[in-house]
């Protein structure tokens, strides 16, 4: 899953001669929190955020309570003056699991796509990430999920799968994860079909241990 296939690419960008107000306007009127500053030829050279303008907007009005003054000053100051400029960017063949990674690790929102030449190609959001696995999953449709507790050791998910898909039942997707007890994997199937009672009873006649999936949860699992 590259990043190309799930950025987006209409994109709202500004220079860094744009003033904070005008900055403000076209996040509120686009519904956007991160833009762009890019050069003439879309170099990137840095990311405005709606962080960004409040704390503009709040410095010049805590020095100034004369609203005419106020809008004075911050038609005066402009994107460069408050853009990030030291920017972590992916390319569009960074795959989503990558920007998952460095969204987990940096707490960013959004991440600028450029080329290897510099050039803005796109962003990739929380919402894009979001978006590209309920796809990827199929949980954008009716179905259920089903846990089921698998010894960690080979064969173990094709013998899952024998069984589901000899019921006539297909899945939207199936999820491997660690599970708190050593030599387990927690195998989540989501199945394309909201009864899952005839699926559960052949599962555990072939010797599976049921998981609750509301009872899998990460203080649960072993600290590395």
């Amino acid at each position: 899953m590259f990043v190309s296939k799930s950025m987006t690419r209409k994109l709202i960008t500004t220079t860094p001669e744009t003033d904070v107000l005008t900055v403000g306007k076209m996040m509120k009127e686009n519904q956007i929190r991160h833009i762009p500053v890019v050069d003439e030829g879309d170099i990137l050279l840095g990311m405005v955020t709606d962080r960004d303008v409040r704390s503009a907007m709040s410095s010049v009005a805590h020095e100034d309570f004369d609203s005419k003054d106020e809008r004075k000053k911050l038609s005066a100051l402009t994107v460069k003056e408050i853009m990030t400029r030291d920017l972590v960017t992916v390319s569009p063949l960074h795959t989503l699991q990558d920007v998952l990674l460095l969204f987990q690790k940096h707490h960013y929102g959004a991440l600028p796509v450029v080329d290897d030449k510099g050039v803005i190609k796109g962003i990739i959001s929380i919402r894009d990430l979001v978006r590209a696995f309920i796809n990827v999953m199929g949980i954008g449709e009716p179905g259920a999920l089903l846990g089921i507790v698998a010894e960690d050791k080979l064969g173990q998910m094709k013998n899952i799968v024998d069984i589901i898909t000899e019921e006539n039942i297909s899945m939207g997707s199936i999820l491997v994860a660690r599970h708190w007890e050593e030599g387990k994997r927690a195998v989540f199937p989501y199945l394309m079909t909201l009864n899952k009672a005839r699926i559960k009873k052949k599962l555990e006649e072939a010797g599976y241990e049921l998981l609750d999936p509301l009872e899998w949860h990460l203080d649960q699992l072993p600290r590395k």
